[in-house]
């Protein structure tokens, strides 16, 4: 497995588990559960946790990436842009939940 492959795997964490978080979030607001409110945070932190590696590989993945025929770098740079931003609010989202905790 190279490095985009790598990316493209763990890039996924990242993005569906604060969805899911968000959703279990609400059914633990909706009961009144104090025990699935605490594992809608705990999901906040693995996400944020689980953003580290998708980055991570995100560089390696560009290289790989950069050098096929047809491949704008202009929608690479873009994309890595807005990686940074997605990047930043999820480690702010998963430290919110751990102090949370």
């Amino acid at each position: 497995m190279n490095d985009a492959h790598l990316h493209l795997v763990l890039n996924h964490f990242p993005i569906i588990i604060p969805i899911v978080a968000l959703i279990v979030l609400v059914i633990g607001f909706g009961t009144k559960s104090a025990v699935i409110k605490r594992v809608a945070l705990g999901l906040f932190v693995l996400g944020g946790v689980l953003t580290f590696p998708a980055a991570f590989t995100g560089e390696g993945a560009e290289e790989m990436v950069e050098e096929l025929a047809g491949v704008s770098h202009q929608l690479i740079h873009e994309h890595e842009e807005r990686a940074e931003t997605f990047i930043l609010a999820s480690y702010i989202l998963g430290a919110a939940a751990l102090l949370a905790l």
